[in-house]
């Protein structure tokens, strides 16, 4: 609770600072998340030869699967990044839009950055034909991601933008898109 609270507090207080601040807080956040992220894919990598796993797929089947799933996750990841970088934002919660994003793919889903990664890894899981990425790796990085939304950002975004984002919270799903978008008016 005490390391929740502390991740809060630094996330609000870094949101609220400066333009000075927040920009030299973005690239620290960003290498921080790449680098919490390569270590899931590095750790199943090590697992899969330490314990001699077997491959996941057949070689053909393998780029057959994972080139479409990996591109899939990249444009995603990339069409939101744009919308937060369009909000005067950036994908960092050092350093977020002044406003909910409520445009592109934040239409359909509350997280599709976070969404567009976890598809990216599953591919890449099947790219380096890695069943424990695939299978304990990239659940356990959902799992802990979705905690961090929960307990953390969402609890900030609420602090910070109030209503707006109750609001938001409300009518729009996590991850997974209902049949139609919401009615969200534009940033």
């Amino acid at each position: 609770m005490v390391f929740r609270n502390h991740w809060f507090n630094l996330v609000y207080k870094a949101a609220k600072s400066t333009r000075k601040i927040r920009t030299l807080l973005t690239p620290i956040g960003a290498t921080i998340f790449c680098l919490f992220t390569a270590s899931f894919v590095l750790a199943a990598i090590s697992i899969d030869r330490l314990l001699d796993l077997p491959r996941l797929l057949p070689e053909m089947i393998r780029l057959t699967v994972s080139i479409p799933v990996i591109t899939l996750g990249a444009v995603i990841t990339v069409w939101s990044g744009f919308h937060f970088l369009k909000a005067k934002g950036t994908p960092v919660p050092f350093n977020p839009p002044p406003r909910v994003v409520k445009t592109g793919p934040y239409m359909y889903v509350r997280n599709p950055m976070l969404a567009g990664v976890f598809v990216f890894l599953y591919g890449l899981g099947f790219y380096i034909n890695s069943i424990s990425l695939v299978v304990f790796f990239v659940p356990i990085f959902v799992l802990v991601n979705v905690w961090e939304l929960k307990q953390i950002e969402e609890p900030e975004l609420i602090k910070r933008l109030g209503d707006e984002y109750i609001k938001y919270r409300r009518e729009t799903p996590i991850f997974i898109p209902s049949r139609k978008p919401k009615s969200n008016s534009e940033v």
